[in-house]
């Protein structure tokens, strides 16, 4: 496995980043690892973004450092070198990995982000003025669900490869009491994965909310070690709201509803994240914005997102895609990615989430489903 259980303190390895010695801290038994990885990539036919700017400079820039978490490339790269059909193919194992290994990460932000340079800097946060959004189907025509997420992690924390079995723990203590604080709409229940009845297990299924242990991408990026520890679901009342402790962020908090009144989501999330900030301190970058274990999701961390049925468009796939491309939204089967329309329901969310605002990223996502909207019913 890779460098991040390393028996080293952070502390005994800032002290060695400051003494210049951290370049002997990468074992050999890793470095051996790295470069069996790199030739096996390089022999691959992998359409990923790590393929494509891991070059042998890079590899051999980055090879030999360590952030002070104990995090080496090997935790950066191992999931894109096992699956060589990643999209993306890297994960941060920590926050600090941003920046000692920016050579990688920049590059493929960059390209993932539509043109985020490593010399531009994420706004600072803004959910603008929350009324603005309004129901964007009101009789129900089109908009089957909407909803909106956004990914946090706690400071002082690594992310999911560098954490131990206490901090998982530690976490899930600190979550479920802040959350158990929320009132009014927000208020419910924290479920702990962890010796969860069969009863509730099903109830959570069914309402789609419980989620599973990782997929091979995060299985290889050691993102479930421990599990189920410190792992856990919260919901409102009402299941409108939701959060996800430990899933593949610290925290995915999920604001959702049946219908088309994007307002009132966007409205709900906000008033809980800034809620839940003012107890819990985030990890946040003046450059990347949030910071996030996967880098597909910096910046405002947000996606925003509806299940809507337009038959009309389905049969006209081109048009549909055209739209979508002009609004920057991103088209895909309602199980997720990778998956066709089901009975010409597609879920469509907005893909720009670096570069601009929290505001700016929805109203992306509000106006061009308002104008897929006016295309279907003019069709």
């Amino acid at each position: 496995m890779g460098g991040c259980t390393s028996k080293d303190s952070p502390k005994k390895a800032k002290e060695e980043q400051k003494s210049g010695k951290s370049d002997i801290m990468v074992d050999q038994a890793v470095l051996d690892k790295l470069e069996a990885g790199f030739k096996k990539l390089e022999a691959s036919d992998s359409k990923s973004l790590l393929k494509k700017y891991l070059t042998k400079e890079v590899f051999d820039n980055l090879k030999t450092k360590k952030t002070s978490f104990g995090s080496s490339l090997l935790d950066v790269i191992q999931s894109g070198v096992e699956n060589p059909d990643s999209g993306v193919g890297i994960y941060a194992p920590d926050a600090e990995s941003y920046t000692v290994f920016a050579d990688l990460f920049d590059p493929i932000i960059e390209d993932y982000h539509g043109g985020f340079k490593k010399t531009d800097n994420h706004p600072p946060k803004n959910w603008g003025d929350v009324n603005t959004f309004g129901n964007l189907d009101p009789a129900g025509e089109y908009v089957v669900s909407t909803r909106v997420r956004c990914g946090r992690s706690m400071e002082g924390y690594p992310f999911n490869p560098c954490l131990t079995e206490e901090q998982y723990k530690e976490m899930e203590q600190k979550v479920s009491t802040t959350l158990s604080g929320l009132e009014g709409e927000l208020k419910g229940t924290f479920y702990p994965l962890t010796g969860m009845s069969k009863d509730v297990q099903q109830k959570l299924i069914d309402d789609h909310f419980l989620f599973k242990e990782g997929d091979r991408f995060l299985q290889a990026a050691n993102a479930c070690r421990f599990w189920p520890t410190g792992r856990g679901i919260y919901h409102n009342d009402n299941k409108t709201f939701l959060v996800w402790c430990n899933e593949e962020d610290h925290l995915r908090l999920i604001s959702m509803q049946m219908g088309g009144d994007l307002g009132e989501v966007y409205r709900r999330l906000v008033t809980a994240v800034n809620d839940i900030e003012k107890r819990i301190p985030f990890s946040h970058n003046d450059r990347l914005g949030f910071l996030t274990f996967c880098p597909t999701n910096l910046g405002t961390t947000v996606r925003a997102s509806v299940h809507i049925k337009v038959p009309k468009l389905a049969a006209n796939k081109a048009k549909l895609e055209e739209v979508a491309a002009k609004y920057n939204l991103q088209v895909r089967g309602t199980r997720g990615e990778h998956t066709e329309a089901e009975g010409g329901i597609y879920d469509i969310s907005n893909k720009r989430r670096m570069g601009l605002t929290e505001f700016d990223a929805v109203k992306e996502m509000y106006d061009g489903i308002a104008e897929i909207i006016k295309i279907e019913k003019e069709l």
